[in-house]
């Protein structure tokens, strides 16, 4: 388990996958995430209330070695989560990138999505990061640019019109 830590001010951000008892905690961030920023995941807030059960709960639950499902905690209280899913043999993407909004501009979202990197990394070795980002959110933009993603050439239109970018390892 990784567990990577900085002080800001006087406390202190952990990143670590999430557990199985945070199954809950993870739904109530991620519903939190749809309604605070519709435009930016590609997942409706009202039809996801209706859901029981996201497969991530789940998956939180009976972890499966293909899915990272990190958090980054303040004390005890979730306050970021960030989700890596293996794709295929050398490829996986980034999915669900969000920290709270009292808390976004402290860069936890950076420590956050490089934890899940250096793990995906450790677990699947030579893996070829993704992820996408839509056009308008361009504090994400330059936050991932800043991690190392760089924009690739995709058919916007397979994409909703969001960019694609690619890891490029130091």
């Amino acid at each position: 388990m990784l567990q990577n830590g900085f002080k800001m001010s006087s406390v202190k951000i952990e990143y670590r996958p999430l557990l199985p008892c945070e199954s809950k905690d993870y739904r109530m961030i991620r519903l939190e995430s749809l309604k605070v920023f519709p435009e930016s995941f590609g997942a409706n807030y009202e039809e996801s209330l209706k859901i029981e059960k996201f497969t991530l709960e789940d998956n939180i639950e009976n972890p499966v070695q293909e899915k990272l499902i990190f958090g980054a905690f303040d004390r005890s209280e979730l306050i970021g989560i960030c989700v890596f899913v293996k794709e295929g043999i050398s490829t996986g993407s980034i999915y669900q990138m969000y920290v709270k909004k009292n808390y976004q501009g402290k860069n936890i979202g950076f420590g956050l999505i490089q934890s899940v990197i250096h793990e995906a990394e450790n677990r699947f070795h030579d893996i070829d990061i993704v992820l996408e980002v839509t056009a308008h959110n361009l504090a994400a933009y330059h936050l991932y640019k800043k991690l190392g993603f760089e924009e690739i050439n995709i058919d916007s239109e397979k994409n909703n019109g969001n960019k694609v970018m690619k890891y490029r390892r130091n």
